[in-house]
């Protein structure tokens, strides 16, 4: 459940980055999500390694991390393209991953 949390929440995240076109948004996202990525790798790996997984197990949940983010950055940069960022639907949108992404944060530290 961890993983699939984190793997969702990373995507999100990324696609926020990636959707971010002015370095006023881009600029304070990077900073946060090079020190969140690095605490939630940390807790991830301690996690797997308590769990006692086999070497491919963990091996191809810590790839599903490393390349969850970088997708969802992809993915925003493509869809950023093709919307108005000012529009109320787009803030609309991004609000509700904002708020889908902070609740399994919240979820996954109960």
């Amino acid at each position: 459940v961890l993983e699939l949390g984190i793997v969702a929440h990373s995507v999100i995240i990324g696609i926020s980055l990636g959707a971010s076109e002015s370095p006023c948004t881009i600029r304070p996202l990077v900073a946060a999500l090079t020190f969140h990525q690095l605490f939630e790798g940390m807790g991830l790996g301690g996690c797997i390694v308590q769990a006692g997984f086999k070497n491919k197990s963990t091996a191809i949940m810590a790839f599903f991390f490393s390349v969850t983010t970088p997708i969802g950055i992809a993915v925003g940069i493509a869809i950023s393209s093709a919307y108005n960022e000012n529009s109320p639907t787009a803030l609309i949108v991004e609000g509700l991953f904002d708020a889908a992404s902070a609740g399994i944060l919240i979820y996954m530290s109960l």
